[in-house]
């Protein structure tokens, strides 16, 4: 393979790695840092990178087999660059304030490579390699408001968790070398047996470390706490970026390595996946903090997300991707709204969106499109991106699974109307104020609301991932 084909394929990793160097470059020569320039030229970059992501797909593998690219790996990366573009656009206002501005890219980058890694292992060690790439800067980025208790708190909860179920993890993939002599996903599943109860007992651990990442009922509890604690920038990268990145390789791992286990982890799936979107609507009604609701809310997607993976089909997967693509408009438009008022006047309780709509008609506007979008309000895409995973579901036959999904998003409506109410219908003699928006923040509505309205009408995009999906 020539030395263009391996840049081509590699080319998310080496920007990154460009983008970490360049940044480590200005910070040692230069004296005085230009906090606009560095985010200008970043977002110019991400966009480049888009840009030419759809530029020739290289596919293959490089480094034995540990590092692999097709055309679901671009499609999954391009997604993760998208919603870090919208993320860096979003906090912008916030950055330009920050004396660390530099430190919290360079972290941001780090997490972004090590997730570039983690949706193209083709074996264990790769796979487990980017994972902690990720997850470490991840943690301190959830402390960069060091002056901040929460801040800190929510740090220390990130890394005790992580380093959990990092150990969980780490200790089922020594028990597949140890069962199957090999690391690679190739290798380990034409050796795994469903009949073996040491070999199944290493898939639990695995789905114990992977339930860590994606906040699965009842691995979930470090979730609100952390998303309450961060910045809203670095809480947005979590509910999206995060999440999207670990459910991509799970799918990719319970469809390469363990198909022969399948009516095994199908079983189990169900299980969470019910137990899930149920204990995150109940935990959703009694949040008062705008962060928390939006961290049980986004638990409670998971659980609706599970729904698609079961069926192991290319439709399953389809949907999935579809649906995290939906999500990254959806919560990034939320969360925008979360953080233009609060770096303004520190306002995060959904009590102080009372009367919003007064004040604010545009920032209500496009969080209420969101919360709609997220309850799977037609015609918003959030109802389309359910209706596919709803019918990944149905061709699987899991219709028990179905009724208490749909009595779910049922209940779901309560708590997600209930911020609609409160900005629209509920008085309040001292609202927020009218706040004036950057034209980055204002760009990223543009596209979330953009993306809300118009995707789940554009067959194109749905047919084009299934053309890149694959099933068992």
């Amino acid at each position: 393979m020539s030395l263009l084909n391996y840049i081509s394929m590699m080319r998310f990793e080496l920007f990154a790695l460009g983008v970490i160097i360049f940044l480590l470059l200005v910070k040692i020569f230069s004296e005085k840092l230009n906090t606009s320039f560095i985010l200008g030229l970043i977002n110019f970059s991400l966009v480049v990178l888009l840009a030419a992501s759809f530029i020739g797909h290289p596919h293959g593998s490089v480094f034995g087999g540990m590092f692999l690219n097709d055309g679901t790996i671009i499609l999954e990366k391009q997604i993760i660059t998208f919603a870090t573009l919208l993320i860096f656009l979003q906090a912008n206002f916030w950055l330009k304030k920050q004396e660390n501005c530099l430190e919290f890219c360079l972290l941001l980058f780090s997490v972004l490579i090590g997730m570039y890694f983690l949706v193209s292992s083709g074996n264990f060690l790769m796979f487990y390699l980017g994972l902690e790439m990720a997850t470490i800067p991840l943690a301190a980025l959830a402390a960069f408001e060091f002056g901040r208790m929460r801040s800190a708190e929510a740090a220390g909860k990130m890394i005790l968790s992580s380093a959990f179920s990092s150990a969980i993890l780490l200790f089922g993939l020594s028990l597949i070398y140890g069962t199957t002599g090999s690391l690679d996903f190739n290798e380990v599943s034409l050796v795994f047996s469903s009949s073996s109860a040491l070999q199944l007992f290493t898939l639990a651990f695995v789905f114990v470390g992977f339930a860590f990442k994606i906040s699965i009922v009842p691995f979930h509890l470090w979730t609100a706490d952390v998303y309450e604690g961060s910045p809203v920038a670095v809480t947005s990268f979590l509910s999206v970026v995060s999440k999207g990145a670990s459910l991509f390789i799970f799918m990719t791992v319970l469809y390469r390595v363990f198909p022969i286990a399948q009516e095994t982890w199908v079983h189990i799936l169900v299980l969470l996946s019910a137990i899930t979107m149920t204990i995150g609507n109940l935990f959703a009604m009694r949040q008062t903090n705008i962060k928390r609701f939006l961290a049980f809310s986004s638990i409670t997607q998971a659980g609706y997300i599970l729904i698609g993976v079961t069926s192991a089909s290319a439709l399953s997967m389809a949907s999935v991707i579809y649906f995290i693509l939906i999500y990254t408009f959806s919560n990034i438009c939320a969360f925008t709204v979360v953080s233009i008022i609060a770096n303004r006047n520190g306002k995060e309780d959904i009590g102080d969106y009372k009367g919003l709509y007064k004040t604010n008609p545009l920032l209500s506007i496009a969080m209420m499109l969101a919360v709609f979008s997220l309850a799977g309000i037609p015609p918003t895409a959030g109802f389309f991106g359910k209706l596919f995973l709803l019918t990944s579901g149905a061709s699987a036959g899991l219709i028990v699974l179905l009724i208490i999904a749909s009595l779910n998003m049922v209940v779901s409506l309560y708590y997600y109307l209930r911020i609609v109410k409160a900005m629209f219908v509920d008085k309040n003699e001292n609202p927020v104020e009218k706040i004036s928006t950057d034209v980055s923040a204002k760009a990223v509505l543009v596209i979330c609301i953009a993306g809300i309205l118009v995707i789940g009408f554009i067959s194109f995009v749905f047919e084009y991932i299934h053309s890149l999906s694959f099933g068992i």
